[in-house]
């Protein structure tokens, strides 16, 4: 990977719906030459996806927490929160627990309901979130060698 498709990857993950033709402008490359570098990203997975940032509050998911779960049953675990709505993301990671979700509810008083759903499958703690002082940072930072 260059620098131009470090500039693409930059220019894309802040602005996933520019046209071929303002990217490339951006950095510099003609319509189809731009296009032919993305493609060729989206083949070798550098770019996995495109998708549109949703606002939690603005579709009734006012709380969020993290939830650490130490569970016996990994895979009936992992099928509930397959299957749960209030779980946006699931990471297996090491140490003391299994699992690490962010959970999205309507209320605290939904994250309970939630909680009570957890218990048959181990113990778990609860971290709220208070505030998202960083939500979101981009993986490649902007670079200076295409001006």
């Amino acid at each position: 990977m260059d620098e131009i498709d470090k500039s693409i990857l930059f220019h894309l993950q802040s602005q996933a719906r520019l046209s071929m033709t303002d990217l490339g402008k951006l950095v510099g490359l003609s319509q189809p030459a731009v296009t032919e570098r993305v493609k060729r990203m989206e083949e070798k997975e550098v770019i996995e996806e495109y998708r549109a940032v949703i606002s939690p509050q603005k579709v009734g998911r006012q709380s969020t927490a993290y939830m650490l779960v130490r569970t016996r049953d990994c895979y009936a675990f992992i099928d509930f929160c397959r299957s749960s709505p209030e779980v946006a993301e699931c990471y297996r990671i090491s140490g003391e627990h299994n699992y690490l979700l962010k959970v999205l509810t309507d209320s605290t008083q939904g994250l309970e309901e939630f909680e009570n759903r957890c218990d048959q499958y181990g113990t778990y703690t609860t971290l709220i979130v208070m505030s998202s002082p960083i939500a979101y940072k981009n993986l490649i930072e902007e670079t200076n060698l295409l001006a």
